[in-house]
C-alpha cells in the first residue's frame, strides 16, 4: 500500500466562552509518515518522544486497530516516523490530533474510502465532543455542533496574522479531572453572558476584529471553576489590559493559557507573562493560526 503523510495541528478549544463549541488550530504539528510493515513500530522525535513512541499506549495505533476491527478489515501493521511539537496533557489538543491521525490511517490502510465528513464524525465520536477535532481537521477557528445526526462545522480566521502565545506550566491536567470541576447547572445570567461573548468571538475571527477579543474571550461557564487546578489562569487573565494583548483564555481544559496579541506586543510579551506568573523559567511558545490537516497519499 502507498505510504501516508499526515501533518496535524495543535488546537486550543473553548477560547473562553465557546465551551465545547469553538477551537483554534495552532501552528504546532504532529507529523507522521506511515508505511505498511511486517510489525508495528514507531520512531518518535520531538516533544515527549518517549511517550509518543510507546507502542503499547499509543492512542494513534489503538484508534487505528479498533476502527479496522469494527469494520471487519484486516489490520496492516505500520511503521510510523513521528515528529511531535504538541505539548501533551496541556490543553493543546494532543489527544485530538492522535485520534484524528488514527482515523486517517485506518481510512487509508483499511481502504475504507470514507468521506471527509465520515472521518470527522468518527473522530468526534471517539473524542466525545467536536471542538478540538473539527479545528484540527479543518484549521483556522472552527465552530462545531453535534445535533445527534451529524457534526456541523463552520471555519474562519485562517489568514489572520495575530500572534498566539501559549504559557505552559510544569504540571499537566487530565481533561477528565478538569471536567469534574464544573457544576451541573448554571444561572440564566451566566448562560446569557456566555452566549453574548461567543457571538462576539466568532465575529472577531470572521471580521479580523481583534479589538473585540478582550470582551469576547470572557467566560462564566468553565474558567471560574478551574482556577484552583490551573493556577496560571488567575495570574494571567489580568494581562487582557496589557498594551497589545487582545485576549486571554484557558487553553482547552488547561492548564496552559492562550494569549492572543498583535505585533506591537510580540517582542515584550514573554517577559510580561513570566513576571505576571512569578516564574522566570515558565515555558512560553509563540506561534500562529494554522491551516487544515495535511493528508498526502
Amino acid at each position: 500500500m502507498t505510504p501516508l503523510h499526515l501533518r496535524l495541528p495543535a488546537t486550543s478549544a473553548n477560547l473562553g466562552p465557546g465551551f465545547d463549541a469553538l477551537g483554534l488550530a495552532m501552528a504546532l504539528y504532529l507529523t507522521i509518515d506511515a508505511t505498511a510493515a511486517e510489525s508495528f513500530s514507531i520512531r518518535a522525535t520531538g516533544r515527549n518522544a518517549d511517550l509518543c513512541g510507546d507502542i503499547d499506549n499509543s492512542l494513534i495505533l489503538t484508534t487505528y486497530t479498533s476502527i479496522l476491527a469494527a469494520n471487519s478489515r484486516p489490520v496492516t501493521p505500520l511503521h510510523l516516523e513521528l515528529n511531535n511539537e504538541i505539548p501533551l496533557g496541556m490543553g493543546c489538543g494532543s489527544s485530538a490530533a492522535a485520534l484524528l491521525a488514527g482515523v486517517l490511517l485506518a481510512d487509508h490502510f483499511g481502504e475504507l474510502n470514507w468521506s471527509s465528513q465520515q472521518i470527522l464524525e468518527e473522530a468526534c465520536r471517539r473524542e466525545g465532543h467536536p471542538d478540538n477535532i473539527a479545528a484540527c481537521y479543518l484549521g483556522g477557528m472552527t465552530a462545531s455542533a453535534d445535533d445527534g445526526k451529524a457534526v456541523i462545522t463552520a471555519t474562519c480566521g485562517q489568514n489572520l496574522t495575530w500572534n498566539l502565545f501559549i504559557a505552559l506550566p510544569s504540571v499537566s491536567l487530565a481533561t477528565e479531572k478538569a471536567r469534574a470541576l464544573l457544576p451541573a447547572t448554571y444561572s440564566r445570567a451566566d448562560a446569557v453572558a456566555n452566549i453574548q461573548s461567543t457571538a462576539l468571538l466568532v465575529s472577531a475571527f470572521a471580521l479580523n476584529r481583534g479589538d473585540l477579543l478582550r470582551t469576547a474571550m470572557q467566560d462564566r461557564i468553565h474558567q471560574p471553576y478551574r482556577m484552583e487546578a490551573c493556577p496560571l489562569l488567575p495570574r494571567l487573565l489580568p494581562l487582557t489590559e496589557a498594551p497589545g494583548v487582545l485576549g486571554v483564555a484557558l487553553s482547552g481544559a488547561g492548564p496552559s493559557i492562550l494569549l492572543i496579541a498583535d505585533e506591537s506586543a510580540a517582542a515584550t510579551l514573554p517577559a510580561i507573562i513570566r513576571k505576571a506568573a512569578e516564574d522566570p523559567d515558565l515555558e512560553i511558545i509563540r506561534t500562529t493560526i494554522a491551516a487544515a490537516t495535511v493528508v498526502q497519499k
